[in-house]
């Protein structure tokens, strides 16, 4: 009894605790840090770039408890997936989950650190000289605490809630999507509305179709032998790369910014300083080439060709008229390298059309990013809705005994 009880609350468990992180991650959102000057705020102007990285930060204005976001976590956790993939099948056995998150977490430390030394020099505060120096210390304490808390919450909601870090995620998409829809006319909306409809379904299409590769199991001697396929969506790592991709982007420009202060006149630093945006043609390739570069090794490291080719061996399964071995990774490395070029395609010509069109002044900065916001959105929405599902399947099992 005790059994079904909790069984059939497990979706109801899962939402509660999901409504928990989400109510948390806004009450953190709306603390400012020490002695911020907020009403400095008031009148600031948004640009496409800021909107777009408002994704992976916690304020728009960065200036609260939750200001660094899951920036720092995004790129240790980037870091550690390829440092990962670059070892051998011997090495990665002997890697526990343990040492892998104890690895994530330090380096998110790190990063935190060095993103708030950056951070705070550029925020206003309501008191100056020798104070100013200790609310710039204790507000760069409170941003490197609120992005371990940020890490924290997302990890237990990924364990007893749903969604894990892309609840969060989808907090900061949608104040920013509803956020900058007010204050516009029909006629500035136009081109964005026209681009956000165009953006929404294409990555719905992409997010819902997938490539069956027919495999012959041995274990499988029934009407349904001929029913076993290999599936890999279209879209093969989501919008994760296109996420993840806004974090190193990030890093790179406070990288920037902490070398211009060791030669704040230098001319490659002037010119690095002035193109590494979103409203500069090099900012917007950067920016694309690490979705691309991201998409390519994401797909790599997650739907591994060889540890797959590896599985079908071992089972005594196989792809129909591939042979098992080379012939098999050589086909499955190839198929996902095109599907993974195809969906980083996708997804960039969806990103850069409206920085582009914001470039050459035919669209407003913050209305530049709604579709990609409204891309992003649709992209963490389907995955949400796929561990609803999952959740509600296993509520459908009965008790053996």
């Amino acid at each position: 009894m005790k059994y079904g009880f909790q069984k059939e609350n497990l979706m109801l468990y899962k939402v509660l605790f999901m409504l928990f992180t989400v109510v948390a991650y806004i009450i953190g959102k709306s603390l400012p840090l020490y002695m911020i000057d907020v009403e400095a705020y008031a009148d600031v102007a948004i640009s496409a770039e800021e909107v777009l990285l408002q994704a992976i930060r916690g304020d728009r204005y960065q200036f609260s408890l939750f200001a660094l976001g899951i920036s720092p976590y995004m790129v240790s956790s980037v870091a550690s997936q390829l440092i990962i993939a670059l070892k051998s099948s011997e090495a990665k056995a002997r890697i526990t989950p343990q040492k892998k998150n104890q690895f994530t977490v330090q380096t998110t430390l790190l990063l935190a650190v060095f993103m708030a030394v950056i951070q705070v020099p550029k925020l206003h505060f309501k008191v100056s000289g020798e104070q100013l120096l200790v609310a710039q210390c204790i507000a760069g304490m409170e941003m490197v605490a609120g992005a371990m808390l940020i890490i924290w919450l997302s990890d237990r909601n990924k364990r007893y809630g749903i969604g894990g870090q892309s609840a969060l995620i989808f907090i900061n998409l949608f104040d920013s999507f509803t956020t900058n829809l007010k204050g516009h006319t029909s006629n500035q909306m136009l081109v964005a509305l026209l681009l956000t409809l165009m953006s929404v379904s294409v990555m719905a299409i992409f997010e819902n179709t997938e490539k069956r590769i027919p495999l012959q199991r041995v274990s499988i001697h029934n009407i349904y032998a001929d029913k076993n396929y290999l599936a890999i969506k279209m879209n093969p790592i989501g919008v994760m790369p296109a996420m993840f991709s806004m974090a190193v982007f990030t890093l790179m420009k406070l990288i920037v910014e902490f070398v211009g202060w060791f030669v704040p006149e230098h001319s490659t630093w002037l010119w690095w300083s002035e193109n590494m945006v979103l409203n500069k043609p090099f900012g917007i390739c950067m920016y694309v080439l690490g979705l691309y570069i991201l998409s390519m090794v994401f797909s790599r490291v997650f739907l591994s060709p060889q540890e797959t080719t590896e599985q079908f061996l071992k089972n005594g399964d196989s792809i129909v008229n591939i042979h098992a071995g080379k012939d098999t990774k050589r086909y499955l490395s190839k198929t996902i390298n095109r599907l993974s070029f195809l969906s980083a395609t996708m997804m960039a010509a969806c990103l850069a059309l409206p920085l582009i069109l914001q470039m050459q002044g035919y669209m407003e900065g913050s209305l530049a990013a709604l579709p990609s916001s409204a891309m992003f959105l649709v992209g963490i929405v389907c995955n949400i809705f796929r561990e609803f599902a999952a959740v509600r399947d296993l509520e459908g099992y009965e008790p053996f005994l």
